[in-house]
């Protein structure tokens, strides 16, 4: 396998693909053999027996791999991709979103169509029912510009119904939108959804896990969910059937320590079952505005209430004569600091904060003036 870099995909992503591309391989085993391993490089220099003692691998797992740095399919893979417009980013890349890194299960590669800033780490999620109703559509499109509008990134599925309502109200409020797509980006499923798509790519990303030109087969779907989770702070859910897949995303919510919120529907229809369920379950928060969805992210909700944020100073110049009103997480970042560029994984490790909390601080304390962001993903503390 050629494992050189293209404009599309670095040279890491190429030999991460290849593991990706076995069926044999997962991104669990392969979390397991990094850390045995330390780098993708040794994983792949390994011997042989080497690969079949680590836990969880065997044989039939280490051939795979063997195979994984041969495969003459990845190349292929990686100019279709290119054709499409699509990159392809892997967990080594600086690109690849932050929040995902951190979930058991993270995939190696994902394709992505647009851009994923570091601010997309500050996301919820909005999902429900491909078959809604008229209140469905009118709820999911007024929570997707409320969380917009209030600086959220609004994750879905691109999905009939909740999904695409829910973009479709991000993009209205000129927000930014991130989808999740149960297929490969080499089509848009469905297909309606083309335009759509075509915004969101302009205002955020198109993201899979998947193939370029994987079809949405009905099993990807909830190994879609755990991205869409991965991604954010937490998620809502906008009606949902007794079986609804949107049901399954806030099992994964739960498991990966991620809010959950559910809006309240008709006791007598299908499509609420789910989710007046979840909230008679203790299982998710009842929410019916932008403010209740804002109390349950305790910091961060709070410094994203627009009157907090005019408080605060937000978008303002420091004034030292102004103290500036910081929440715990953005003062244990911001004294984590110095002149010396720091990434969003380092800040993790002295300041002991996950992730998304980690990220959320760093926007804030740019926002008031107190930090800058550098190429890289990279951040200082301002002096002057």
């Amino acid at each position: 396998m050629d494992t050189s870099a293209s404009p599309c995909a670095s040279e890491a992503a190429v030999k991460y693909l290849g593991l990706q591309m076995s069926s044999a391989v997962g991104p669990v085993t392969v979390r397991r053999l990094l850390e045995r391993f330390g780098t993708i490089d040794r994983v792949l220099s390994a011997s042989m027996a080497e690969l079949a003692q680590a836990e969880g691998v065997g044989r039939h797992r280490a051939e795979a791999i063997f195979t994984g740095r041969r495969n003459p399919d990845v190349a292929e893979e990686i100019a279709r991709a290119a054709d499409a417009g699509v990159r392809i980013v892997c967990l080594d890349d600086a690109d690849y979103p932050a929040p995902l890194r951190h979930i058991p299960d993270s995939p190696l590669c994902l394709y992505v169509r647009g851009e994923v800033q570091p601010t997309d780490a500050v996301a919820i999620a909005i999902v429900g029912a491909r078959r809604c109703t008229h209140y469905g559509m009118e709820q999911a499109r007024r929570f997707g510009a409320a969380l917009a509008g209030a600086g959220f990134t609004v994750v879905s599925g691109l999905a009939r119904g909740i999904d695409s309502y829910a973009h479709e109200g991000a993009l209205a409020a000129a927000g930014r939108t991130l989808a999740v797509l149960g297929n490969g980006l080499g089509r848009i499923y469905p297909p309606e959804h083309t335009a759509l798509a075509e915004r969101i790519a302009a205002n955020g990303a198109l993201i899979s896990e998947l193939p370029i030109d994987a079809p949405p087969e009905a099993g990807n779907f909830p190994r879609r969910n755990r991205i869409i989770i991965g991604l954010c702070l937490g998620v809502l859910v906008v009606e949902a059937g007794r079986r609804s897949g949107a049901l399954i995303t806030a099992r994964l919510a739960t498991e990966y320590n991620r809010e959950v919120c559910a809006l309240p529907g008709r006791v007598d229809s299908d499509t609420s079952v789910g989710t007046n369920a979840l909230i008679r379950d203790g299982q998710a928060r009842l929410v019916t505005c932008l403010e209740d969805v804002l109390d349950e992210l305790g910091d961060v909700g709070r410094m994203m209430r627009p009157e907090d944020a005019e408080q605060s100073g937000l978008g303002q110049t420091p004034d030292a004569a102004r103290p500036l009103n910081l929440s715990d997480d953005e003062r244990q970042v911001l004294d984590a600091l110095s002149r010396e560029p720091i990434g969003p994984d380092r800040l993790c490790s002295i300041t002991g904060l996950a992730v998304n909390k980690a990220l959320v601080a760093l926007t804030g304390l740019n926002m008031k003036g107190l930090i800058r962001r550098l190429p890289g993903n990279l951040y200082v503390r301002r002096t002057e």
